[in-house]
């Protein structure tokens, strides 16, 4: 309840906001930050440093990629791809290749489809229709056919590829749209970015979030990342700030002599004995949630109380089977294609 799971920010962050993080796969410590004026950074997560800048691009980075060489890869809305050496640090803002396209890059299209592509073939594999725009997407890194998405109605949907006309999960707790979302490298957990200040994490098996993160200062949240080891989570806002935050809130780091591990495996014994009992669930589900949050959570608590009642009021007066009731899993798909 009372756990400080914020560790720090990095180095000086962005003059505009953050809105996009790319980790480096082959390497623990190194994070790649892109922004709203252009202006591509690297930097080192043990020390907190930059070690690279770039002014890379004339409008907002969309996207961040890193090559199997260390190298970096940019797209943004001045329809540019840009290739650059981050371990170059005499020619920061050269890159080594440019590419240049028609409309600004993206990484979800402008409409509400999600389009899965076969890459052997070149072609579309099946496409699925939800009813709002999806802004993120990521695969689980455990189980290859399963991805969950980030959408504008303020949840995040958990899919199989195999089977498009059901999620496998809804995720709802966001009061705004959820703006980013990446599943942990254990693939169990998942971790969220949204428009209303605020970062959750999630168990991949419930609907509700495990844990809520915010900061007085923290502004709208564009981005984030599980680190590789999964022991943190990062994050991009609107106020240029890259965070770091502990993947477990109430865990602190450092070494535990066997006295402390002994303590903690005991207290956690303890939780699990009695996580039955209604006062204990309690204490464990309850966290400080911002004001703002809180007030928008009830008014959204209400608008989807009456729509429920309009709908058993429809079912209720009308002609048998004429309003068919679908599950929550499926009634925010409304097409899909193979």
């Amino acid at each position: 309840m009372f756990a400080k799971p914020f560790v720090g920010d990095l180095g000086r962050g962005h003059v505009d906001g953050v809105y996009v993080l790319s980790k480096d796969p082959e390497r623990l410590d190194i994070l790649a930050s892109g922004s709203g004026d252009g202006v591509v950074k690297t930097w080192n997560l043990t020390s907190r440093e930059q070690t690279f800048q770039a002014d890379a691009h004339e409008g907002i980075v969309k996207g961040l990629c890193w090559t199997k060489d260390q190298r970096l890869l940019s797209c943004a809305s001045d329809k540019t791809i840009k290739l650059f050496d981050p371990s170059d640090t005499t020619s920061a803002s050269t890159p080594l290749a440019t590419y240049l396209g028609n409309t600004a890059f993206t990484g979800l299209s402008h409409h509400r489809s999600i389009i899965l592509y076969d890459l052997r073939t070149s072609s579309p594999l099946s496409k699925i229709t939800l009813g709002l725009a999806s802004n993120a997407i990521t695969w689980n890194p455990m189980e290859a056919f399963n991805f969950a998405v980030a959408n504008e109605d303020h949840n995040i949907y958990m899919f199989d590829m195999r089977k498009l006309s059901r999620a496998l999960n809804v995720y709802k707790d966001h009061v705004a749209a959820v703006m980013d979302v990446e599943f942990s490298p254990t693939g169990e957990e998942l971790v969220s970015a949204s428009y209303d200040k605020t970062i959750r994490l999630w168990n991949r098996a419930r609907g509700h979030s495990r844990d809520i993160y915010h900061t007085k200062r923290m502004q709208r949240v564009f981005s984030c990342k599980f680190t590789s080891d999964a022991k943190y989570v990062l994050s991009g806002s609107d106020d240029g700030n890259v965070r770091i935050w502990r993947a477990n809130a109430s865990e602190r780091s450092g070494v535990k002599s066997a006295r402390q591990r002994q303590k903690l495996e005991y207290d956690d014994a303890l939780k699990n004995r009695y996580a039955h009992m209604p006062e204990i669930g309690r204490i464990k589900r309850h966290r400080h949630v911002p004001k703002a949050v809180k007030k928008a959570g009830e008014i959204k608590g209400e608008e989807l109380a009456a729509i429920k009642r309009r709908r058993e009021n429809e079912r209720k007066y009308s002609k048998k089977g004429s309003v068919p009731r679908r599950s929550e899993r499926e009634k925010m798909v409304l097409a899909t294609e193979q």
